[in-house]
């Protein structure tokens, strides 16, 4: 959420706040119709609570003057009537003030965060920056399959009876998939918590409204959402939900930041709008695994964590030796509540593309305006911390990484070194 105060901030010699972040919404893509309708109603807002105070010191005088007339034995009748429609009229206009408030708020919840400076300027995803490749693409001797082709002859995907059993866009993980699985979530585990310095945590998978507004999936994404009927639980869409609402409402002392937690959930999204994209194999699921990296940090660190967090999950792709680039995404690819992200796409030999494996983005303090997030230094008052996660990894998008990097011509695929122990010593799935 957006700081009102800032918005309404009249400019110096150079543009004010209010003008850069029309031109952010610009290049976002998105509407300045809304910005402006908060704004009016802002104003709005702001005349009825001077006009209720004016109302207020009104019927104070007056009031005054009522014991005096009863002492000298006059008539204070119509001054009685007086201040008691004045206190109607402060009653009705502190009555449409919260109205007009609350119709603020709810406008400035559909509003993006404003992007960093560093980020690119562009029209579509086309104009995201590449800022760095590490490692090759592999090359093949012979045509390299795709996950789903790898997966169904290794016989440890079926695709088949999750359709029957749940619906598309679910996946049984079988033998050495569903061991992958679980070696993966370890690794990245263990990697952030032994050597990156995180605090493992495993979330709860249900949350509520507030925490999906904390975070900005609500109002914009509730469609993406799976929602408990008859209830405010919520499905959640990432362990960033849950992680960052921790805090929500609480008051952080400023030697504690930064708190670093990796956090393992299962995810839950409906892929609302995403008809007919990636429906071959595990690439787009309506449930899949991650562990999630979350920062709190003060914002004058919150940058440099934000490199330093990107660079814990990228660990993570050079430990598996799996190529990849890091992209700093456009203003018209960010998330709505980002203001800055670095996208880590894998290389994917049978798919001949690359493919997001993590997003890692530092929101500033516009999630914890939402949340009412803050710390406080000494002697100082408090203000609202910056927030960042970045996906460390996506594990159903490793997988597939791993299938199509490591994969050999009779069909079988190799086992990274550094995944093996977790795999029991196995080195090869056959």
């Amino acid at each position: 959420m957006l700081d009102m105060k800032l918005l309404e901030k009249r400019a110096g010699e150079g543009p004010s706040f209010l003008d850069e972040y029309r031109a952010n919404l610009v290049h976002r893509g998105a509407r300045t119709e809304t910005l402006d309708q908060l704004l009016e109603l802002n104003r709005q807002r702001k005349e009825l609570i001077t006009r209720s105070e004016q109302a207020k010191a009104h019927q104070k005088k007056v009031s005054a003057q009522i014991p005096e007339l009863k002492r000298s034995g006059k008539d204070a009748s119509q001054l009685l009537a007086e201040t008691a429609t004045l206190a109607q009229d402060v009653k009705t206009l502190e009555r449409q003030a919260a109205e007009i408030d609350e119709r603020v708020f709810q406008l400035a919840l559909t509003l993006p965060n404003r992007t960093h400076g560093t980020v690119p300027v562009g029209k579509s995803a086309d104009d995201n920056a590449v800022e760095k490749k590490v490692g090759e693409p592999r090359t093949f001797s012979f045509q390299a399959k795709e996950h789903f082709i790898l997966g169904e002859k290794l016989g440890i995907f079926d695709f088949e009876r999750a359709t029957k059993v749940a619906g598309a866009r679910f996946t049984f993980l079988k033998g050495f998939a569903a061991r992958l699985e679980r070696a993966l979530i370890q690794f990245f585990m263990d990697l952030h918590s032994s050597q990156h310095g995180y605090m493992e945590m495993i979330p709860p998978f249900f949350v509520n409204s507030a925490s999906m507004v904390g975070t900005g999936q609500f109002p914009k994404f509730f469609d993406d959402a799976f929602h408990v009927t008859g209830t405010d639980y919520h499905l959640i869409p990432t362990a960033e939900v849950p992680v960052t609402n921790y805090f929500r409402d609480e008051i952080l002392e400023e030697e504690q930041l930064p708190l670093k937690f990796c956090a393992f959930s299962p995810c839950f999204r409906a892929e609302a709008g995403a008809a007919g994209r990636d429906t071959r194999g595990i690439t787009r699921q309506h449930q899949f695994q991650k562990v999630e990296l979350m920062v709190f940090a003060h914002p004058e660190r919150s940058y440099e964590l934000h490199e330093e967090l990107t660079c814990h999950a990228e660990q993570c792709l050079v430990e598996l030796e799996l190529p990849f680039r890091r992209l700093n995404l456009c203003t018209a690819d960010i998330g709505f509540a980002a203001a800055k992200t670095y996208d880590l796409e894998v290389w994917l030999p049978g798919a001949g593309v690359y493919r997001e494996i993590s997003s890692c983005s530092n929101f500033e303090d516009f999630q914890a305006r939402r949340a009412n997030i803050r710390y406080r230094s000494k002697g100082g008052k408090p203000q609202f911390v910056h927030t960042l996660n970045g996906s460390g990894l996506a594990i159903g998008r490793t997988i597939i990484a791993l299938l199509e990097n490591y994969q050999q011509e009779d069909g079988s695929v190799r086992v990274p070194r550094s995944l093996q122990k977790y795999m029991g010593g196995v080195d090869v799935i056959r």
